[in-house]
């Protein structure tokens, strides 16, 4: 980690802003009474930096859209908090939600201004309170922690934004390494506070250089701001399926199931046994959620996701993204990363839970993709709750208020699976599966050894066909023959049945989406008739 962020306030301005585009909103300040020492600091802060406080405010073009900017100045001493600096920031927070103006705020700062003590110390809730209202509204915003972001602001309004992005290699946390040496008597360990490990722990969303930040802005922005308008687009020439049901003839909820277009594939194929799906979904050349991404999804931003316990392999895909022109946040199982399979651990499913939260913050649809070999299995992994994890992962997706999307891509084992299901809509690949252990672990149970593996799969209902017909899944994704062997035509036709489906769920009225998704978990695990 280096000292401190080269860039200026004003030089991050000028690297964000169109040319010419700056709109200053700082009016002059009067600082409370100071001592003598405290009034020749802020002097000498007002003579070497040209501000006259720690933060300067304003309203920029990104790539031609307004949006209201915080930049702080770290020349400014060390970018600390006073009264007057709060107040700047708050002031200028209100006015972007007066204006309907996206915030994007880059704080680089010590903490709370000492000099001032409690009275800038409680002024982190005045920040917090007009950031709350801001998000509230509707309105995005983003922040970019600099180097270093620590103590109050890091506590509050440098990490509440919608996402949170980070200078690389900068210095992020609550307490700084020299005061924490003073009062625990021993050195911070090396690299604790790093953008990095706290992208590896799910803490931050993006490690972004700033030469790259102000595209990466113009990304999220475009996808958290331009939002389809009008009738939802025309969806897949692909049908929702519940075996044994005639094509077109009434649900049991009174709606009518599409029958299959002339030219689209066969749906009434017979299922797959579910032996050779377990197989088949266990493939390595099988694709997963970042190829759905790459060959599916519109205009996608990966955000960052917790390191595997062994290394740092990712069992956990975020992005922000888009499918039939409807952005999405997506979190993904990434079964595979490279020659091995990587467990699904405690951490990732908090991220998946953060996850969550942003995409109900933002108000975007979330789309969940399922495809593991089970959640991780050790010590330390019951010791990280992993199972409470599940259980808080449940229950934040039943009670999430922007619609969810399930896709059941591949292997669904155990918990790990389940945590990522609940949802308004499940899509399943024509060779996913479910079951509450792999199969070789069912045999274990039942016979006390794994020869039983294939008998067990085919008794137990675990194939997509399987799963539609006890209320989970409902539409599957033809594979022609395997995903394995199409794996880009395969991740479109994922792209296109997730677009039709967010399209449609956008049609419905949040009140009777709540209802009807506490009707379908109602009835899950009963044949549909």
């Amino acid at each position: 980690m280096t000292g401190r962020s080269s860039l200026t306030a004003r030089q991050f301005v000028g690297l964000l802003a169109d040319p010419g585009s700056f709109d200053g909103w700082d009016e002059p300040v009067a600082h409370p009474a100071a001592d003598p020492a405290y009034r020749e600091s802020l002097a000498r802060a007002r003579e070497r930096t040209g501000l006259d406080e720690a933060v300067t405010t304003g309203r920029v073009l990104l790539a031609g859209r307004p949006v209201a900017l915080v930049a702080s100045e770290f020349g400014f001493l060390g970018g600390s908090i006073g009264v007057t600096t709060a107040e700047r920031i708050t002031r200028a927070v209100e006015r972007a939600t007066a204006e309907g103006l996206p915030l994007i705020a880059l704080p680089v700062s010590g903490g709370t201004r000492m000099q001032e003590g409690s009275a800038a110390f409680l002024c982190m809730l005045r920040v917090t309170a007009a950031v709350q209202a801001h998000q509230a509204a509707g309105l995005p915003y983003l922040t970019y922690l600099r180097n270093p972001t620590m103590g109050g602001v890091f506590a509050s309004w440098g990490t509440l934004g919608h996402l949170v992005l980070a200078e690389p290699g900068a210095r992020l946390g609550f307490l700084g390494p020299r005061v924490y040496e003073e009062l625990r008597g021993v050195p911070l360990p090396d690299g604790v506070q790093s953008a990095e490990t706290l992208a590896g722990r799910g803490l931050v969303d993006a490690v972004v250089a700033p030469s790259e930040l102000r595209d990466v802005l113009r990304r999220l922005l475009s996808l958290l701001c331009d939002r389809p308008a009008g009738p939802p687009a025309q969806g897949p020439r692909t049908a929702r399926v519940r075996p044994g049901s005639v094509p077109g003839t009434p649900a049991p909820d009174g709606t009518s199931l599409d029958a299959p277009a002339p030219d689209a594939p066969a749906h009434d194929a017979p299922a797959p046994d579910a032996w050779d799906a377990v197989r088949r979904s266990r493939d390595p050349l099988r694709p997963g959620a970042r190829e759905v991404l790459r060959f599916a999804a519109g205009r996608p931003v990966l955000l960052e996701s917790p390191a595997g316990p062994h290394g740092p392999e990712r069992a956990l895909v975020r992005a922000l993204a888009e499918f039939g022109g409807r952005p999405a946040m997506v979190v993904g199982q990434q079964r595979r990363t490279g020659p091995h399979e990587v467990p699904f651990t405690a951490a990732d499913l908090r991220a998946v839970r953060r996850t969550a939260q942003q995409a109900e913050q933002l108000g975007l649809p979330l789309v969940t993709v399922v495809d593991t070999a089970g959640a991780e299995l050790s010590a330390q992994a019951e010791l990280d709750g992993v199972a409470v994890e599940i259980a808080h992962c449940l229950t934040t997706l039943l009670a999430l208020r922007t619609p969810v999307l399930a896709v059941l891509l591949g292997q669904g084992s155990g918990g790990g699976a389940l945590a990522l299901l609940p949802a308004d809509r499940v899509i399943a690949a024509r060779h996913a599966w479910l079951a509450p252990l792999p199969p070789e672990g069912a045999s274990a149970i039942v016979h006390r050894d794994g020869e039983h593996a294939a008998e067990l799969a085919r008794a137990q209902g675990i194939g997509a066909y399987d799963l539609a017909a006890v209320g989970l899944v409902d539409q599957v994704i033809p594979e022609l023959p395997d995903a394995a062997a199409e794996p880009e035509a395969f991740c479109a036709r994922v792209g296109l049945a997730v677009g039709a489906a967010l399209a449609e769920l956008a049609g419905v009225p949040a009140a009777d989406r709540a209802a009807r998704r506490r009707l379908r978990h109602r009835r899950l695990g009963d044949t549909v008739r």
